[in-house]
């Protein structure tokens, strides 16, 4: 089935800068007048091939300056280590989380770009150890490394996933310790955290269940769960901006309408914490 699309070009993010960060983030800039409400998170937060992401719609809901901290690919590694986005989450009256893949986070075994997360940088010793005279140089992103390593032997791969599992609970606890104040975690997902977690045609949190959510979610005010139907998704597709070449990874994305479904589920808790 074909879907249309609004525009003939791509969407203009306005990038912007915050602080020191190296990251250009989505705009427009906002100015940070309390309280504010600061949103972290990977792809879906920034608003990918989407006119109006969930920031811009929960700062009409309360007219407070809401700022877009989403980073495309972004995982737990970048935020724990940007002091621009601590430090702007620490200033802010809420700071909405987004629950990112365990596939991003530096590990065991592997290690990522501390920017782009999903970037494969190199594998550790324990990696080589693990799968033998496995050649690691022409890997270049986490999911195409983890889809290899699971195909070449799934008995050893469940080790590698219980150290991502693991690796990602703590990264995760460092970065709730940095930001101090409160919290709401924001699950974004076409699954639910009790259902499979290691299906690779799913979007993100990859290799995230409940007993990890657990682990982390003492450290928040809330966690607030948003599962989206292949209905809500395919809504949004015709309401997406992005060129005939973007169009393969548009259609990764969650979309608009589920966009729209999390500033629902958001805007009451934010009410009660600002």
């Amino acid at each position: 089935m074909a879907y249309e699309h609004l525009g003939d070009g791509a969407l203009d993010y306005d990038p912007c800068r915050y602080g020191m960060s190296k990251l250009l983030f989505r705009g427009p800039r906002k100015v940070l007048s309390n309280p504010y409400v600061v949103l972290v998170g990977g792809t879906e937060i920034y608003g990918r091939y989407v006119e109006d992401p969930l920031p811009e719609i929960l700062e009409s809901l309360i007219d407070r300056p809401v700022v877009n901290l989403g980073c495309v690919n972004a995982g737990a590694d970048l935020m724990a280590h940007d002091d621009t986005i601590i430090g702007l989450c620490r200033g802010a009256a809420v700071t909405v989380l987004q629950i990112t893949g365990a596939q991003s986070t530096s590990n065991g075994f592997y290690k990522v770009h501390p920017r782009r997360n999903d970037r494969f940088l190199k594998a550790t010793d324990r990696l080589d150890a693990l799968y033998g005279d496995m050649d690691f140089t022409e890997f270049h992103f986490t999911r195409h490394l983890l889809s290899q390593l699971a195909y070449r032997s799934p008995e050893k791969f469940l080790v590698v996933k219980q150290e991502l599992k693991r690796a990602w609970v703590s990264q995760m606890r460092v970065v709730m310790d940095k930001i101090e104040g409160p919290i709401v975690l924001l699950w974004m997902s076409d699954r639910r955290p009790e259902d499979q977690c290691d299906d690779w045609s799913l979007r993100d949190p990859l290799f995230v269940d409940r007993a990890m959510l657990d682990e982390v979610a003492d450290q928040s005010a809330e966690l607030v769960e948003v599962v989206a139907t292949q209905d809500e998704i395919e809504a949004g597709y015709d309401r997406m901006v992005y060129t005939q070449f973007e169009e393969p990874a548009a259609r990764e994305m969650l979309g608009p309408v589920v966009q729209e479904a999390a500033a629902s589920a958001l805007i009451n808790v934010l009410r009660s914490l600002i």
